[in-house]
């Protein structure tokens, strides 16, 4: 307990300022370890009296402290949910002669990785508190990041309150993202409680202030930042972590909005959307040699697990190009569309084969016979796994047209493969292809860029079983004739308006997309 002694005099009291604020010096006490000066409670003390008056307070912090160090020694903040590699970097900094201040978990995963650790709460004067919302939102923390180095009077406000700079900032998030999306669900409570504050308030201020601090939200930065650490780097390093960092913290921002949209409207077309897209892979060319392309994967939430092209796990075969990526998009969408074995075969994104047989081999003959031609340098899809003998089949098939060339193929797509299926696929051809997807979920929204914005609708994902079909000539159809009108109609459904799709026995025999 502290014991205060506070006074008024009657000779400064007026009617109108009935009370006065008094700054109280607290007596010493040998259990307090620390008691920081901006943590002093004001007292107010009525003019009326003219009596002292003592009362005691109970100290808001009881904290080991320790004196911040000077401008310029070098610190490093690490706060981290992801702990990957994290014994390398923590390792590495104390090696270059940084001092480590952690938070939490962080903390004790470091000591135990025998790394020397200063706790944040040392720093700050205050524990954490409101069950670790308020660990590092102190002017102790954020001052030293922040200051600029090249400014005296913000060195010289560090040294008055006894605040030390940080040099590097090493901070990664609250797993939102990750927790949101798992398949078992999440109680709004336990979102709520896995969005970061803390967190992304020190990689913005970092970030801002690059030219002097460094910071890192990648694990797979650290070797790098090292490296700079040591001399290895230019000063374009900083910008690219700064960069990154503020990328990371608007991703995780456009989960949070999402997530919060969905759990108070639910509406699919909010008033602001967010699309944050993730690099995969840098592309040969365009659409043309001429120009210069990039595939990026969509990280909404809505796309988490909702399969499609975007994240197939390729097996084998040369890099995806960006018609090759437009082209089994296309495929894939269509195969999807059946519920028994099917085969689809595209071309320039139009299915010019599709057929449905309990035998899958038969389907795939029968969807390559329907355009040969076209099919050969094709994509072929299938909606079920390929095994040894499917596989053996794709390989080994000859043309329709002269019946001795091996038909050739840019991409073999479908669910899954047998490990003798995928042998025996990777010896057809050194460039072959070979992705396996899952299917597409339904209920996605579809976006498609015009010039200078953007067109948002719910998929497209009507099928025969939600239409009633009315027959309106004077002959009524058979149940075969009726299978056909519905595996037409799902043909036709993937080829551009307007579009004419033959078909018989659960085969295309021939389609026709639009044309002027």
């Amino acid at each position: 307990m502290f014991g205060f002694c506070v006074s008024s005099t009657v000779a400064t009291a007026t009617t109108a300022a009935s009370t006065r604020i008094f700054r109280a010096t607290p007596y010493p006490h040998s259990s307090i370890h620390h008691f920081s000066s901006h943590l002093l409670p004001t007292t107010l003390v009525s003019s009326s009296s003219q009596r002292f008056s003592c009362v005691h307070i109970k100290a808001m912090a009881e904290v080991d402290a320790i004196s911040a160090p000077k401008t310029g020694s070098k610190q490093a903040l690490l706060s981290l949910s992801d702990k990957k590699d994290l014994a390398l970097v923590g390792n590495g900094l104390q090696e270059l002669g940084f001092t480590i201040v952690s938070t939490g978990g962080t903390a004790s995963a470091l000591e135990s990785a025998g790394v020397a650790v200063t706790k944040v709460e040392q720093l700050t004067h205050f524990p954490e508190m409101l069950d670790g919302r308020v660990k590092t939102l102190h002017p102790n923390i954020h001052g030293g990041i922040l200051a600029r180095r090249d400014q005296k009077h913000h060195t010289d406000a560090l040294s008055t309150h006894g605040i030390g700079t940080f040099d590097v900032v090493v901070v990664n998030l609250y797993p939102f993202y990750d927790k949101v999306t798992s398949t078992g669900g999440i109680e709004f409570e336990d979102g709520i409680e896995n969005i970061d504050i803390g967190g992304p308030a020190m990689i913005r201020a970092a970030a801002k202030n690059h030219k002097d601090v460094l910071v890192v939200v990648d694990t797979e930065d650290y070797p790098a930042l090292l490296e700079f650490l040591k001399g290895n780097q230019d000063d374009h390093f900083r910008l690219k972590l700064a960069w990154k960092a503020f990328q990371h913290v608007a991703s995780y921002d456009s989960a949070v909005s999402e997530w919060l949209w969905k759990q108070s409207v639910g509406d699919k077309f909010p008033p602001s959307l967010t699309v944050p897209l993730s690099l995969k892979s840098s592309l040969r060319y365009g659409e043309n040699p001429h120009q210069k392309a990039a595939f990026y994967v969509d990280k909404r939430l809505a796309e988490v697990n909702a399969g499609g092209i975007a994240t197939a796990i390729q097996h084998h075969g040369k890099e995806m190009s960006y018609n090759n990526y437009l082209d089994a998009d296309a495929a894939w969408n269509c195969v999807c569309e059946f519920r028994n074995p099917t085969c689809v075969v595209v071309k320039h994104t139009n299915p010019c084969g599709v057929a449905s047989r309990d035998d899958i081999l038969e389907a795939y003959r029968l969807a390559v016979k329907a355009d040969p031609v076209s099919a050969f340098g094709g994509i072929v899809a299938f909606n079920v796994e390929v095994d040894e003998v499917l596989a053996k089949e794709i390989r080994e098939f000859r043309s329709p047209t002269d019946g001795e060339t091996r038909m050739f193929y840019e991409i073999v797509v479908a669910p899954s493969y047998t490990e003798k299926g995928l042998e025996i696929l990777r010896g057809k051809s050194k460039t072959l292809r070979i992705l396996e997807a899952k299917k597409n979920e339904a209920g996605k929204l579809s976006l498609r860029q015009v010039g200078g914005g953007w067109l948002a609708q719910d998929s497209d994902d009507l099928t025969p079983r939600d239409i009633k079909f009315n027959a309106v000539s004077e002959k009524t159809p058979q149940d075969g004739e009726l299978r056909d009108a519905e595996f037409a109609w799902l043909c036709v459904k993937h080829v551009k308006s307007n579009a004419i799709v033959i078909a018989k026995d659960n085969c295309m025999l021939g389609m026709e997309s639009g044309q002027p």
